[in-house]
């Protein structure tokens, strides 16, 4: 399990690396597809930076500890951290759906790997206590 887990924190690292790169990016965007998503919209708005932050920075520094949490076993940890990851996604979904009603491509794929990263972790910590109760 924890290197499904791992696996799956490198692909968030990349995919929030490829966001960050379009952050900084001035030209022609790879995700700008049509009217409702555009990876440069999203990333070059007010809401992905907190406090000066690039938000697909705080991504990668995520995904980097989640993927150390999963490699280390250590589950409760790696639980919390999902479960803030996943509801920073879900709170910057909401303002791509309601607020700027533009789709970044690489932030959905993200958002799919922290929904993908939670299930795993809650999965994982059942796994382990009802295999510690039949020992």
């Amino acid at each position: 399990m924890r290197y499904l887990i791992v696996l799956l924190a490198i692909a968030g690292i990349v995919v929030s690396g490829l966001a960050l790169k379009v952050h900084y990016d001035t030209g022609s965007e790879p995700c700008s597809i049509n009217d409702k998503w555009d990876c440069g919209v999203v990333n070059h708005s007010p809401y992905a930076v907190i406090r000066g932050v690039p938000v697909a920075a705080i991504g990668i520094v995520g995904y980097l500890l989640i993927g150390v949490l999963g490699f280390m076993r250590r589950r409760g940890l790696l639980l919390v951290c999902v479960l803030i990851g996943l509801g920073f996604a879900l709170y910057l979904t909401n303002i791509e759906a309601r607020v700027l009603e533009v789709w970044c491509l690489y932030c959905v794929i993200s958002q799919g790997i922290i929904a993908v990263l939670t299930l795993l972790a809650v999965g994982w910590i059942v796994w382990a206590r009802l295999r510690g109760r039949a020992a």
